[in-house]
């Protein structure tokens, strides 16, 4: 009895000594997330508690790094435990084609697994693949991946519409809850969009994560982040510091092994939105500001350069990219990007050192060989970011500290068509104004800018899709507004994307689309039309109703992005991406116009985006059209517009 008694004893003094105080900072940790809720951004309190809240975060982080996973061990049939230390979906490129598998890694080795189709009524089991036990994993250098499998990309416009799919589909089982329809309904709508998901979850990877058994076979994984094979990689290095032995499982062993995944695995459902609770945060819709400051903690001189990472459709992307700062141990980047969200959560930076050993670059276009230096994330809260003012920030990696800036603008705050008060600048003022003044048929800056990128910019992969640094296109646009004479010579030393960027800046911001608002019903109308020659008939007339500097300056856009459509080998960039860039910049309607057409922010890819992509891609895919015989072609269309 006396040693129950001390037994008892011991423990409640174990859990006071170890347990409470965690608890309590877990507590306080909830309780600061309530607070920040529901304190107002302007509030003194505010920055005070987003501290508070970050240095709680950080510290139960480092503490769930440091504690062994004990609810996640197995025992061996020799009475052994091996503990899972990570798990998570992955794409695995496996006899030319892609399929999703649930990775498991243990102490001592890595785990492939299908998750079995159960029988009604009976429990679902994983079927190993593959394993390979850590003494024996090797990771292949760039030059030794030569035998592997090449990767086969799926072209960016099939993945852009497979998106608009997904996001016509939401707005859709939206409408059917607001109206109360049918629960069927709304399932199969559901099972539509999970389907869809899927295939975009599966064919989005391109970056490769490459595993090697030294005894024999090669594995290929396909991931979306540099950030997430970093994760991996790091995990299985950390591993493998260990004195570990090399083994072969047994098959009764294999079984207990594979039979325990489904009971310890951490990940639980394929990472689609379809899998999320109706109560769940949808994330945000819009435009993140980010500006990346500097970096702190570097031990040695490097050429050194920033990644920015945001969540979308279930996996994470990379955004923006800051120019390399040389041969230093604090950067001083201090650059603007902005980044659309679509469904996002949390935004991941991951600094790199710039490699330029050519003997170690891969023939892969999707290897990185740049070294990672340090990676963090952070959760995008939307009542901390929701504000006008700029939130300044730290993140922490690796004893590196990486300094930087955000602010949020929701979907409905960017896509108003703001006129300017200034007339006598380019941004903001009707395009019949500006070529009246300028005494010209195609507005100065869309010359410029025009000519600019087909000089030095027609082969740049991305272009007009990767975002110009921020601050440079507002510099650029300072210039042009103010038509300063040394508009030339900084056009000459400008970045290539951020030149590309104010050309789509100043579409943007027309004070009305470049197509009209009074023609955008009857654009949508025309695109619609399933008979050929009805529709021909039908988008030329609305071509030949436009005003003379729009259509001129239509014209001109037109067969330039044809021309960078040309290089898409080089660039990248299709005409059906240049559509998607474009498509809504060229006809989103103003403000007043615009209210009839919006409804839930998540419908960035509605349908009217797939409409306006799709109009303009009916021009870059149609024959070169001449203005004068446009003009004098007078083919009549009953249709009053």
């Amino acid at each position: 009895m006396e040693i129950l008694v001390v037994v008892r004893l011991c423990c409640n003094c174990t859990y006071a000594l170890l347990y409470k105080p965690i608890d309590r900072v877990t507590r306080s940790t909830l309780v600061l997330h309530d607070l920040l809720k529901h304190t107002p951004a302007d509030h003194p309190d505010y920055p005070l508690l987003q501290d508070a809240l970050r240095i709680s975060q950080n510290f139960l982080s480092s503490i769930n790094e440091d504690i062994d996973p004990r609810r996640t061990a197995v025992t061996t049939p020799k009475g052994e435990t091996r503990q899972l230390v990570k798990d998570g979906f992955l794409v695995e490129l496996s006899e030319g084609s892609r399929k999703l598998r649930h990775v498991f890694l243990f102490t001592d080795v890595l785990l492939c697994a299908k998750l079995k189709k159960a029988a009604a009524g009976k429990h679902q089991q994983y079927d190993c693949k593959w394993y390979v036990p850590l003494a024996d994993l090797v990771f292949p250098s760039p030059e030794e991946s030569e035998h592997c499998p090449q990767v086969h990309v799926i072209p960016d416009h099939e993945l852009e519409d497979m998106k608009m799919k997904i996001s016509a589909i939401k707005s859709e089982v939206q409408k059917e809850k607001a109206n109360k329809g049918q629960s069927r309904a709304i399932e199969r709508l559901k099972k539509k969009m999970f389907e869809n998901e899927f295939w975009l979850l599966l064919n989005s990877p391109a970056i490769p994560f490459r595993i090697h058994n030294r005894n024999g076979k090669s594995y290929l994984f396909l991931l979306s982040s540099d950030y997430e094979r970093s994760e991996w990689r790091e995990a299985i290095q950390k591993l493998q510091k260990k004195d570990l032995q090399a083994f072969v499982l047994s098959s009764l062993e294999l079984q207990v092994l594979t039979g325990s995944c489904f009971k310890l695995r951490t990940v639980h459902n394929i990472p689609v939105t379809s899998n999320k609770d109706d109560d769940e945060s949808p994330g945000l819709y819009g435009f993140l500001h980010v500006i990346v400051h500097s970096a702190k903690g570097f031990k040695q001189s490097a050429n050194l350069y920033c990644t920015l990472e945001v969540d979308s459709f279930g996996y994470f992307v990379s955004k923006a990219k800051t120019r390399v700062f040389r041969d230093t141990t604090e950067p001083q980047w201090n650059e603007e990007f902005e980044i659309e969200l679509e469904g996002s959560q949390s935004l991941r930076i991951l600094c790199y050192e710039k490699c330029y050993d050519k003997t170690k670059l891969n023939k892969d276009n999707n290897e990185i060989v740049d070294k990672i230096m340090g990676k963090g994330q952070i959760q995008l809260d939307p009542q901390a970011v929701q504000t006008k003012n700029w939130h300044m920030d730290v993140i922490e990696m690796n004893g590196i500290k990486v300094e930087f800036s955000m602010k949020f603008t929701s979907r409905d705050m960017s896509l108003k068509r703001t006129p300017s008060k200034k007339q006598t600048g380019v941004f903001g003022v009707k395009i019949s104004v500006v070529t009246k003044r300028e005494r010209s048929k195609v507005p100065y800056i869309v010359r410029q800018c025009i000519e600019e990128v087909e000089k030095r910019g027609i082969e740049e992969v991305g272009i007009y899709r990767i975002s110009g640094v921020a601050t440079d296109i507002q510099a650029l646009k300072a210039v042009f507004d103010a038509n300063n004479k040394d508009i030339l010579v900084m056009l000459s030393d400008m970045d290539i994307n951020a030149i590309a960027g104010t050309l789509k800046l100043y579409f943007r911001e027309l004070p009305e689309p470049l197509l009209t608002d009074r023609l955008y019903p009857a654009f949508m109308e025309g695109i619609a039309l399933s008979d050929p020659a009805a529709k021909e008939n039908c988008m030329m007339h609305l071509l030949r109703s436009l005003p003379d500097p729009n259509l001129i300056t239509f014209l001109f856009l037109l067969e330039h992005l044809k021309r960078v459509a040309e290089k898409e080998p080089i660039n990248k960039m299709s005409l059906h991406n240049l559509a998607t860039v474009f498509g809504p910049t060229l006809l989103r309607p103003s403000e007043g116009e615009s209210k009839a057409h919006l409804t839930l922010a998540s419908d960035i890819w509605s349908h009217d985006v797939m409409a306006q992509v799709q109009v303009l891609l009916y021009y870059l895919q149609h024959p070169p059209i001449s203005f004068t015989e446009l003009k004098r072609n007078t083919l009549y269309f009953s249709t009053d517009v």
